[in-house]
């Protein structure tokens, strides 16, 4: 008999694919008891993008998740989904943190630790094998599953081997797309298994719909360890639903002995759970083939839709769904998986955009040609290198060994915010919104004396007119208003944020009355000024403005500055990624109405160049 193990994705993955990843602790401790019953290989349960979303939206301590779930499932390996060097973010990030972070997931309560590269990079993975092994866990390598000229079979099984000389427990195909077929995944399976000494998993999402047949080959194949989702989180953008694969193998030599009625009760809870979140359930439910040609995951579409819609643009998705596989050919194949999903995404939004390819470059687009994520796949278009970065040096080290080591640093920096290891950790992941969230955390813990002098503060009564809070479904939201715009129009934009995530929403009045946004009792529909901020409009060639709703995290220049037709003069973010803002005259930086972290959106005016 060849027992099939099985990780179900319930705790992470699952809810990150159909809702956003919102779901919260509270919804997950009181059938802990059942799950820790079922007798999983292990639970996934962290990582990802689970990290990001307990700061940003939730306003959780994610490692008080991790520690409240391993208390209450103590029979089940938990297990989490790390991007290497990129840790749980975006950037590659010392060794030293690395070794750190490793570290204290593990004391709190990780067991098995997935390891990726957004490249397949494996220089990018090393230190975190390393760390999981000294912390005596279980090092689980995965490979990122693509399709192109540059990836095969062959290289795919050169991978695993090389995994397996790391130190790697066991090996994963993480096919985060959904683009394997079931013969494929048969032959893949088999060379590996042949070839590797470690058990061979696979992770598969159901987005084209060919998940389970692919599973089912993998397992005929000698797979030891499949991911599947409890039912009432399964199918769509998520994974093979659990149920259905135990009872597929039941009385079979690959029998997961796994009690389906216990599964059924779990996936009754979670059904229940789904309704409260319905509000952040994907557009992408059923089945979708398109991945299978364009290969951008269910995921990722839901970004670009965003994105589009940010821009007024979202009838323009079929041009961004073109222009998606020509960027990633130009950039040398890389697979589409965090972040170069969002690196790919992004500047293929803005190359339909802006109506001319590569006009504006994001600064990660920029970083990546220069080598800064690792070794691209394939080759890369020079001529889209040298539009980026001209003649700059192309690094071919590990990225990560340019990094001086920086967590001494950053703990000094965040100083008394930070409570513990954990808490600098968690800055150090995400610098703005986790010093956001830290500081939030001391402000909820204010003194009588501290309270009574912030209601007797005017200027905090001020801006009850443009942030406030909204509770929807048990979850609070703090909502900003940072401008508005075609006030001539009978539906009009307001630009606002969502707990810090720029969002635009459109209102229709439903009489006569002109739309107007009241602030500081001056109606902005009234007024020159783009909004609740205070800018003005951008009218004229010198004045700067930006073409998305974002946040400003750089001001390169200062007042008196001279600058050229092109150069720097802003860094905005948007939909975590970085975009250069240049000056559209040469001239005289004469005034600058912007500070660092500010909101802002399209048509105001940033800075004003005097010719």
């Amino acid at each position: 008999m060849t027992k099939i193990n099985i990780t179900d994705t319930i705790l992470r993955d699952a809810h990150q694919s159909l809702i956003a990843t919102r779901m919260r602790t509270e919804d997950m401790l009181p059938i802990c008891e059942k799950l820790d019953q079922v007798g999983y290989w292990s639970l996934e349960a962290w990582g990802g993008a689970t990290f990001d979303a307990c700061i940003r939206f939730l306003k959780e301590d994610p490692w008080e998740r991790l520690r409240k779930l391993k208390e209450a499932l103590p029979n089940t390996p938990l297990q989490m989904l790390l991007r290497g060097q990129n840790l749980l973010g975006y950037r590659h990030y010392a060794d030293d943190v690395v070794k750190n972070f490793v570290a204290k997931t593990a004391d709190n309560g990780m067991d098995v630790f997935r390891i990726f590269d957004a490249l397949n990079d494996l220089r990018n993975l090393r230190i975190s094998i390393e760390a999981v092994k000294e912390s005596n866990k279980h090092a689980q390598g995965a490979i990122c599953y693509t399709t192109s000229p540059v990836h095969g079979i062959k290289q795919f099984v050169q991978m695993g081997k090389q995994m397996q000389e790391m130190g790697c427990d066991s090996v994963v195909i993480k096919d985060m797309a959904g683009l394997l077929t079931p013969h494929v995944t048969g032959e893949l399976v088999s060379e590996l298994v042949n070839n590797l000494s470690v058990p061979v998993h696979i992770h598969s999402h159901a987005t084209s719909g060919l998940a389970d047949m692919c599973q089912l080959k993998a397992i005929e194949n000698g797979v030891s360890g499949i991911d599947t989702a409890i039912s009432s989180f399964a199918g769509g953008t998520s994974h093979p639903p659990t149920e259905s694969m135990v009872a597929a193998l039941r009385g079979t030599e690959f029998d997961s002995k796994l009690d389906l009625e216990l599964l059924q009760t779990i996936g009754f809870y979670f059904y229940d759970v789904r309704k409260k979140y319905h509000q952040f359930e994907s557009e992408y439910t059923g089945v979708d083939t398109r991945v299978q040609v364009n290969q951008v995951p269910g995921g990722m579409i839901s970004n670009l839709a965003h994105q589009l819609k940010e821009q007024d643009a979202i009838n323009r998705m079929q041009e961004v769904l073109i222009e998606i596989p020509k960027v990633r050919a130009e950039l040398g194949y890389p697979p589409l998986v965090t972040p170069t999903s969002q690196i790919v995404g992004t500047q293929a939004v803005m190359n339909v955009i802006a109506g001319e390819r590569y006009k504006t470059i994001t600064n990660e687009v920029k970083l990546y040609l220069k080598g800064r994520y690792g070794k691209a796949p394939g080759k890369v278009d020079e001529n889209v290198r040298r539009q980026a970065i001209g003649n700059e040096e192309v690094i071919d080290v590990r990225p990560a060994d340019l990094l001086p080591a920086e967590y001494a640093r950053l703990k000094k920096e965040i100083g008394g915010l930070a409570l513990n290891d954990e808490d600098v950790l968690t800055f150090l992941m995400f610098p703005d919104i986790g010093r956001d969230y830290l500081q939030q955390r001391k402000d909820d813990n204010l003194t009588p004396e501290t309270l009574d002098a912030f209601n007797n503060d005017s200027n905090a009564a001020c801006l009850a007119a443009t942030e406030f809070n909204v509770a929807i479904h048990g979850e609070t939201y703090h909502i900003k208003i940072n401008g508005t715009g075609y006030r001539n129009q009978p539906s009009r934009p307001y630009y606002i944020s969502i707990d810090g995530v720029p969002e635009e929403i459109i209102v229709e009045p439903l009489d006569s009355i002109t739309l107007g946004l009241e602030t500081n009792g001056v109606s902005a529909s009234n007024s020159t000024l783009s909004g609740s901020n205070g800018r003005p409009q951008a009218t004229q060639p010198g004045h700067v403005t930006t073409s998305m709703p974002g946040t400003i995290i750089e001001v390169i220049v200062a007042e008196g500055d001279t600058v050229q037709a092109g150069d720097a003069v802003l860094i905005t973010e948007a939909m975590k990624m970085e975009t250069e803002v240049q000056a559209p005259i040469a001239g005289t930086i004469k005034s600058i109405l912007v500070n660092k972290g500010d909101t802002v959106t399209p048509d105001e005016m940033l800075i004003e160049i005097a010719e």
